[in-house]
């Protein structure tokens, strides 16, 4: 009999000056340094910070999907 997988749900915020792309990747090459098996991301919110009438950053809410480990 095979076993199934179990996939676990963390949400990260992250950050940058430049895009909301570039506020993934911020995310994205955080969560690699700590957490394995990572199947996929999530985003779920798009925000951009004000300061002086200009977008100051981008911030992106996402989840990442990791499978668990036996």
């Amino acid at each position: 009999m095979s076993e199934g997988r179990v996939a676990r749900v963390t949400h990260i915020i992250a950050g940058s000056p430049k895009s909301f792309e570039d506020a993934i990747q911020v995310g994205f090459k955080r969560a690699i340094k700590t957490l394995r098996g990572i199947t996929g991301l999530r985003i779920q919110e798009l925000r951009v910070a004000v300061k002086d009438d200009k977008i100051a950053e981008y911030r992106v809410k996402m989840e990442v999907i990791f499978v668990l480990e036996d």
